[in-house]
């Protein structure tokens, strides 16, 4: 049987869990049922990340001993993934004892190898991040990955030479293509080593709350020995392959990772593994970030979070779980807003897979569903049914070329532009016209049959993803309980519904929503969007220069351009912002026509909240100036940029 080893960041318990936490294990765990259900012998971990100055502080204000705090968060992290139906082998917490261990044993192995050396540290820390910068990565004076305060710190400390891998770690990315992934990642790797890697500050004197170094125990060990480790402590090393755990499932296929740690994983983590002769890792996977309106990335230190526990009681974990990874490309920023997890609820799972099971099993349900089954005997296809299933069985193998490398949005949107199809041919076929026309019978039932049979082969495919609507459509359908009929490679089968089918009729998958009214009910929910409105509200007309710093702009080349159906203001733009391509709608039909505004260089508002108009999602805004005189509308082109410049 083939291994697969995945892994999610272990997670830092400092606050607590919000979407951005979610948004990685989700993935995961898709992609763990997803090898599980085409037999893979799968090891799936995740966790948490406990110790560090930061835990310490928070456990003092909170007049917690740091284990009892850290206890209380990892307990809602696990209630979480648990109502999430995140379905990992293994939960590691750095403060177990068999990690503190086999921590101890590694550092210790690499100070004997000469890898690890005493010196002094000096520089600028960040307690938040829990991360030191060098003068020139700073930004204002600060953080440059919160923004918070910086402290300048100094104290001995244990280095790991970090700096004699640069070459090894280049010549292992050559030989190793596909290891960092997506490519921009690899990019920023090879140019963040060829400007000159430093040694690495790996134990603190100046808090206790970690891993005491046996033999110094004045010191702890710093995050990067003791936080990364974690993928193959949990598996039993400890300084030695006598794991059989560790013999199966080592080296990973894939860590997933958010952006802002790929550096971790992809220089500092092979450094190690380097060092201690451990085969690397197949992958590094480096996810964008989810953002909100205002650009930012979903962070507790940002205090923007939106609490999961809410969204997943009032639409259910699978809305949830696909909208992570429908909304959003993996691998690039996405935004985050309550109207747009409405609209999917609304169009894709409620309009689109919803509607379809719903009329189907209603039909079925007034006829003898053996004369259902038993249609597909007939072997009485129009062209129509042929395109249903030449469809249908072409769909797996698609679905999985996109799921093996991780396009989870693009795997779904073949999913449901298949439902799209299956949901115009009931349509086109109308069969209930033919409900009581008995010379129609036949036709009747080969499009309940084709229908029937195309949610089978959806529900098998959207259940890594959607796993507790997969088992409603199958109940449903009446594909349960049968045999042989719902397993991964059944998928790429037709016609396996048979006569023991017993269709069953139950409430609606996902019933719609009113936008307006539970949006309303979503604001008082939050008590931080509550007060961002109140402070907007308050200085209406004058914003400061932090405000102005917020909006991103970028230059953008439009590469194609046309009218919006049903409008005669509109016009769609499919726009590149110098690393991807986005779609812009904008109210300048009246004055520009397409071809006037193909291959022109404009300025992006590239972090403006998505928004819907005639039902096309526009993301972002392009710049333009009313003339004080005629008011006509003049579109601001800057062809003398290059698109992703920015504009400050």
């Amino acid at each position: 049987m083939k291994k697969f080893y995945i892994t999610t960041p272990i997670y830092y318990p400092s606050g607590e869990a919000h979407m951005g936490h979610c948004y990685s294990t989700v993935a995961a765990d898709a992609i763990a049922r997803y090898k599980r259900a085409r037999g893979f012998d799968v090891m799936f971990l995740t966790g948490t990340d406990e110790h560090g100055q930061k835990i310490e502080l928070n456990a003092q204000k909170s007049g917690l001993k740091p284990k009892v705090y850290v206890d209380e968060i990892v307990a809602k992290f696990q209630k979480l993934w648990k109502i999430l139906g995140i379905s990992y082998d293994r939960f590691i917490r750095t403060t177990d004892d068999y990690h503190i261990k086999s921590v101890q044993k590694i550092f210790k192995i690499l100070y004997n190898k000469g890898e690890i050396y005493k010196g002094k540290y000096s520089g600028w820390y960040c307690i938040p991040c829990e991360s030191f910068f060098a003068d020139a990565k700073l930004v204002n004076g600060k953080c440059p990955d919160c923004g918070r305060e910086v402290k300048q710190q100094e104290e001995e400390a244990y280095f790991f030479k970090l700096a004699k891998y640069s070459e090894k770690i280049l010549e292992f990315y050559k030989k190793n293509p596909e290891f960092i992934q997506p490519e921009s990642r690899k990019n920023e790797m090879i140019e963040f080593i060829k400007s000159g890697l430093e040694d690495l500050c790996v134990s603190r004197t100046s808090f206790k709350w970690g891993i005491p170094v046996d033999f110094d125990p004045e010191h702890v060990v710093y995050v990067w020995i003791d936080a990364l480790t974690n993928y193959i402590t949990v598996l039993g090393y400890d300084g030695e392959r006598n794991s059989e755990d560790f013999d199966t499932y080592w080296p990973a296929d894939v860590h997933f990772v958010g952006k802002e740690i790929v550096r971790f994983h992809a220089i500092i983590w092979p450094a190690i593994l380097m060092a201690l002769d451990i085969v690397l890792p197949k992958q590094i996977y480096g996810h964008g970030w989810i953002l909100f309106g205002n650009g930012n990335k979903m962070s507790k230190s940002r205090g923007n979070v939106v609490d999961p526990f809410v969204l997943c009681e009032k639409y259910g974990i699978d809305a949830i779980r696909y909208f992570l990874l429908r909304e959003i490309p993996f691998g690039s920023d996405g935004y985050f807003s309550n109207e747009s997890l409405i609209g999917r609820i609304n169009s894709d799972l409620a309009n689109d897979l919803g509607n379809l099971l719903s009329r189907t099993v209603k039909l079925v349900t007034q006829v003898n569903v053996s004369d259902v089954s038993e249609s597909v005997l007939k072997e009485i296809q129009s062209e129509k049914e042929k395109e249903i299933i030449d469809s249908a069985l072409r769909l797996a193998n698609e679905y999985e070329s996109e799921m093996d490398s991780f396009r989870f949005s693009i795997a779904l949107s073949k999913v449901w532009n298949f439902i799209s199809l299956c949901n115009k041919y009931i349509d086109f076929k109308a069969p209930w016209k033919f409900l009581k026309i008995a010379e129609k019978q036949i036709e009747f039932y080969n499009v309940l049959y084709t229908i029937l049979e195309s949610l089978r082969v959806i529900s098998i495919l959207i259940k890594p993803i959607m796993p507790e609507t997969a088992e409603k459509i199958q109940i449903q359908i009446g594909a349960k309980d049968v045999k042989n009929i719902c397993a991964w490679e059944d998928s790429k089968k037709w016609g396996l519904l048979n006569k023991e089918l017993k269709v069953v009729k139950i409430n609606a998958l996902f019933p719609r929503i009113d936008c307006e009214k539970e949006l309303n009910e979503l604001a008082k929910l939050s008590k931080s969007e509550k007060n961002d409105l109140n402070s907007a509200n308050s200085n209406m007309n004058l914003i400061s220069i932090d405000d102005f710093k917020k909006i991103d702009l970028v230059v953008a080349k439009i590469l194609e351009c046309k009218p919006v159906k049903n409008s005669n203001k509109l016009l769609e733009l499919v726009l590149n912002d110098g690393n991807s391509n986005r779609t812009v709608v904008s109210g300048i039909a009246d004055y520009y026509s397409p071809e006037e505004l193909i291959d022109q260089n404009v300025i992006l508002v590239f972090n403006l909240a998505p928004a819907k108009l005639c039902g096309i999602q526009s993301n972002g805004m392009i710049l333009a100036s009313t003339d004080k005189k005629d008011k006509s509308v003049k579109v601001i082109f800057v062809n003398d940029l290059s698109p992703g410049s920015k504009i400050s």
